[in-house]
């Protein structure tokens, strides 16, 4: 067997099924995110959520797949026929192809490359294409007001995150985020780095155009944005992409500062869960922030959005950054590869 995995064919069949390890349970978990999200709004509402379609509502997700599958799928007659269909295929693809270097536990990730974290900054700057293309194609002025608001409010929301990655990098030493989780074996960069989980954890709401800062789709300005003219199947990987996205951001989250697959503390009687195990319950810990903060805050209007992006996280991120590498240069805790 060991002779075969050798082989080019072995090689290749080893790739493809370590990546259906980790697509297909993330199609899963994207999919069941928009049934806990409606049960979480629901019991914040008072209210009941999806509780027809199958036991407790479950499977709920499996009929929402099938509406979109069934319906037509729409392109307006001035759009760019080619560009409207391959906006939400680059959204949908970039949030697959990001988990690549994700490491769920030690050394279990897709692609083992010691330049991940560089990896995972270049995915998610490249997911505005997806946005601003779909609202470029679609010849609406609503769609296209979406797509330069979201622009904006990612490209400004990505400085912080660079900031707040190099701060961590710092501490490290390395650009690997297997590196980064193994570095918290004895603290939770959470703990030093406070104000910077907070920075990371609140751009990522921006960045994934998540409430409070869902301004790219205004429902009540421009009704929906960016993927307003979307209907069928496109919508719906747009609705994947966003989901998967926000899996992404939590999934980042948990390694730069939660510690990743490591077990709280380190001791009994937490070691007894499996790596993997922790990793998804700090990252449906994160999910339901994500959630909770949906249904709690209101929306921001876009200067105070501005405001907080380039007048608020920008001059912390950087300060932060400044005063860790003074504090590793000062105790000596520079990190030596």
């Amino acid at each position: 067997m060991t002779e075969f995995l050798a082989t080019p064919i072995g090689t290749l069949i080893l790739l493809v099924l370590e990546t259906l390890a980790i697509l297909v349970p993330l199609l899963v978990f994207v999919a069941y995110a928009t049934w806990a999200e409606r049960k979480v709004l629901g019991a914040m509402h008072l209210r009941k959520g999806p509780n027809v379609v199958g036991l407790f509502g479950l499977l709920q997700p499996f009929a929402d797949a099938l509406k979109m599958l069934m319906k037509e799928t729409i392109i307006p007659a001035g759009a760019n026929r080619a560009l409207f269909l391959l906006a939400p295929v680059i959204t949908f693809v970039l949030a697959m192809i990001a988990w690549a270097v994700v490491p769920v536990n030690d050394g279990w990730a897709v692609a083992k490359i010691n330049v991940g974290v560089l990896y995972l900054f270049a995915i998610s700057s490249l997911g505005v294409y997806g946005v601003i293309i779909a609202g470029w194609a679609s010849n609406s002025k609503y769609a296209f007001l979406g797509a330069m608001r979201s622009a904006a409010q990612m490209v400004s929301y990505e400085v912080s995150i660079g900031f707040v990655m190099v701060s961590v990098l710092l501490c490290v030493g390395s650009l690997n985020l297997n590196d980064i989780v193994l570095a918290q074996r004895h603290v939770w960069f959470v703990i030093p780095l406070l104000p910077m989980f907070l920075v990371f954890f609140i751009s990522g709401l921006a960045e994934t155009n998540r409430s409070p800062f869902d301004l790219p789709e205004g429902e009540s300005e421009i009704v929906a944005g960016f993927f307003v003219e979307y209907s069928s199947l496109a919508f719906g990987l747009f609705f994947l992409g966003e989901y998967a996205n926000m899996f992404l951001m939590s999934a980042m989250t948990t390694i730069l500062f939660l510690g990743g697959w490591l077990a709280p503390f380190g001791v009994e009687p937490f070691t007894w869960l499996p790596g993997p195990i922790w990793f998804l319950l700090k990252v449906f810990a994160c999910m339901f922030v994500f959630i909770w903060v949906r249904g709690t805050l209101p929306r921001y209007r876009y200067d105070q959005l501005m405001r907080l992006g380039w007048k608020v996280f920008l001059p912390l991120s950087l300060f932060w950054l400044v005063l860790t590498a003074g504090v590793l240069m000062a105790t000596g805790w520079v990190p030596r590869t």
